[in-house]
């Protein structure tokens, strides 16, 4: 039985064989013919003519077309650049559709177009070259040979015609254009120190000496523009420099960056509302800054990109490197330069990302009332009825635990426009204080640290990388920057109808303001110019006492106008579009820091929500002493006694006397706005002082 090919199975179970290899071929008619035992057609199990042997998990296949293990390498990585071709429409067929006979801008020419658009923002003032500009990752070019064979380089014209000016127009620059954040991690973790990921997956960073902004170490230029446009003077964040000076250290920040092997360039967007979008370009020397930027700003399409052309605003971060303390209008190593004629921002001697995403928001202060868009430091929600309520708030008065509401669509966390096509908000990213964070009072917060987000100098556990939210052994100022993706409830695209509310918020430690007050048109300039907060002893050296803070238009080191530019183009959008403004202390109630409560967190989220509900437009109403404000007699959930603060004081004399001391404190920080002129006459100006409290 040496040639078993055909096994039969007979009625009882028992195997024959049939020894004829033809029979393996035979038809399928010739098969049910063949009898068994008993005269039963037999059953066959045969295999396949010329079927090869069976091998167990066999996942051979043709061998991959590699010589190294770097071109195996190679391999691994699918080109994904963007290549969706630039249409230009030529003279006769510009109104012929978006298709018709236009003219197709090859990759390569693509390439060419983007790489010199790069070069020339490298370019030397003074020597007007650069080095030569290419794209890619230098530890790559080392791989394959010289940067010619691996990225055929595209020079700037500049430095080829000044080939001898310097050896810097000898070196190649290694452009990394608007790296993934895989890709950044990367960059980050080889050759950033103090970059590791921790357990959730964000990338922790630290941003070296500096963990905070430095506002006073902030430059603008004052030219023949700026002069007339801009606050200058006492109480503007508006420091100027002039243009020379401004060169001087944008000649130290071009020279630094176009000394180092490579920068990461990001083109971005800021604006999610299209018709008046912002394009930006940051260069910079750290992938840490690179994937910062590219979750704060809009990141565009591949096809966007592709068209993305000349940047509208450039940022050169050479941070790692500081200014000339010796230079004219220096004050430290550190600085930070506007430039809003020329549109380019230098930043020398800081770290610090936020200095980037807080220039960009000055830079939108100035660009947008130009254009009679309103800019606005608020956090932004709708809901599902497509009502928005903007939120202003300064530093522990509640803004963000307020303005997140699972009940809501989240618009964003804190820097918008208003335009006559509604709210938009100005960033892609989120931007949150991770000091003491926990996953019980801020879930969605803590949730959107993952892969992706850059923490900052935040400390971690050496081994299981958990991250200690409570530890400031590096600073009080940790920070997690993330896409606004990752919040579960933002609305994508960014952008929401006109405001319907808007809510004022101040951590008020005197115990003297109302929960809620609703505001006429122009209490709400007078208390949005005012920007008032309360700090409380403790959290701050030397405060042994409720401390008044006052910042203008809750914002003032960001706004770049006079605020009652700002507060006049609020009150013309809530006039034109019939919102109402709210003043709502989420402060002490019973008395000051130290003798009084704070208001419940759940009363205030009662007030907050009447306020979206309506309900609260139609209670009945009491005006207070002094400060004139209309307050409710009563709110479904919260108890009528803490409505008007005084009921609350057992104390009636101690009441009065903080009532006149906030007022005087009120009436000395708005003396400083009293002789601005707003449009062709004082009326305005008058009406708004009008609002403020009257003793």
């Amino acid at each position: 039985m040496a040639d078993k090919e055909t096994t039969t199975l007979t009625e009882n179970g028992s195997s024959d064989f049939s020894f004829s290899p033809t029979k393996n071929a035979t038809s399928s008619d010739d098969k049910n013919n063949v009898i068994g035992r008993r005269g039963l057609p037999m059953i066959q199990i045969q295999k396949k003519a010329m079927e090869v042997p069976e091998i167990c998990h066999d996942d051979s296949t043709t061998p991959v077309k590699a010589q190294t293990i770097e071109e195996l390498h190679s391999l691994q990585k699918k080109r994904s650049t963007p290549n969706t071709p630039i249409r230009t429409p030529t003279a006769q067929t510009a109104g012929a559709g978006p298709f018709a006979n236009v003219i197709i801008i090859s990759e390569e020419d693509r390439q060419r177009q983007q790489l010199q658009s790069i070069s020339e923002s490298l370019a030397s003032l003074t020597r007007e070259t650069g080095p030569k500009v290419v794209k890619g990752d230098p530890a790559a070019s080392k791989l394959a040979g010289s940067p010619h064979q691996q990225h055929s380089p595209i020079i700037s014209t500049a430095a080829a015609a000044a080939f001898d000016v310097s050896d810097s127009a000898l070196k190649f620059t290694h452009v990394l254009y608007n790296l993934s954040p895989g890709e950044l991690y990367e960059q980050a973790i080889k050759y950033e120190k103090g970059s590791f990921i921790t357990a959730t997956g964000a990338l922790a960073t630290l941003s070296g000496a500096k963990t905070g902004r430095s506002p006073r170490d902030k430059r603008v230029v004052k030219d023949e523009t700026t002069e007339h446009d801009l606050w200058w003077g006492k109480g503007s964040p508006n420091i100027e420099m002039d243009e020379h000076t401004f060169l001087v250290n944008r000649e130290r920040a071009v020279d630094y960056l176009n000394s180092l092997e490579k920068v990461y360039v990001n083109d971005q967007f800021l604006n999610w509302d299209p018709e008046h979008r912002i394009k930006v370009r940051i260069v910079s020397a750290r992938a840490y800054h690179s994937l910062f930027m590219h979750n704060m700003c809009i990141r565009p399409t591949p096809e966007e990109l592709e068209e993305f052309g000349t940047p509208d605003f450039t940022i050169y971060n050479a941070g790692q490197f500081p200014c000339n303390r010796y230079t004219h209008y220096m004050t430290s190593s550190t600085s930070i330069d506007v430039n809003l004629t020329r549109k380019e921002m230098i930043i020398l001697g800081t770290q610090y990302a936020g200095e980037m995403k807080k220039g960009l928001f000055s830079l939108m202060h100035y660009l947008m009332p130009k254009r009679n868009i309103l800019s606005l430091h608020s956090g932004c929600n709708m809901g599902k009825n497509g009502d928005v309520a903007l939120f202003f708030g300064l530093s522990g008065t509640g803004k963000t635990t307020l303005s997140t509401d699972h009940n809501r669509y989240l618009i964003g966390d804190d820097e918008h426009c208003w335009s006559e096509n509604g709210v938009s908000n100005i960033e892609g990213g989120c931007y949150a204080k991770c000091v003491d964070l926990s996953k019980d009072k801020e879930p969605d917060i803590w949730n959107a640290i993952k892969f992706g987000t850059v923490l900052e100098n935040v400390v971690f556990d050496e081994h299981t990388r958990d991250v200690d939210f409570s530890d400031k052994s590096v600073t009080e100022n940790t920070r997690a920057a993330y896409p606004i993706e990752y919040i579960p409830n933002a609305r994508i695209p960014c952008v929401a109808p006109h405001a319907k509310n808007v809510i004022l918020l101040a951590c008020d430690a005197f115990g003297v303001l109302p929960p809620v007050s609703k505001l006429s048109l122009a209490q709400t300039m007078y208390h949005f110019i005012s920007g008032y907060t309360a700090l409380v002893a403790g959290t701050e050296d030397g405060i042994k006492e409720p401390q008044a803070t006052f910042s203008a238009c809750f914002g003032a080191a960001f706004i770049m106008m006079h605020p009652t530019k700002y507060a006049a183009m609020l009150a013309e959008k809530m006039q034109k579009h019939g919102a109402t403004g709210w003043l709502v202390n989420t402060g002490w109630s019973g008395g000051s820091y130290g003798s009084g409560n704070r208001i419940k967190l759940a009363y205030t989220r009662k007030i907050i929500d009447a306020i979206h509900s309506g309900s609260l437009l139609n209670v009945n109403y009491i005006k207070t002493e002094v400060f004139g404000l209309e307050i409710p007699t009563a709110i479904d959930g919260v108890p009528s006694e803490i409505l008007d603060p005084i009921n609350t004081w057992h104390d009636k004399k101690a009441y009065q006397d903080t009532l006149l001391k906030l007022a005087g404190l009120f009436k000395s920080n708005f003396d400083g706005f009293m002789n601005y002129k707003i449009g062709n006459d004082q009326k305005l100006g008058e009406e708004i002082v009008s609002a403020g409290p009257i003793f």
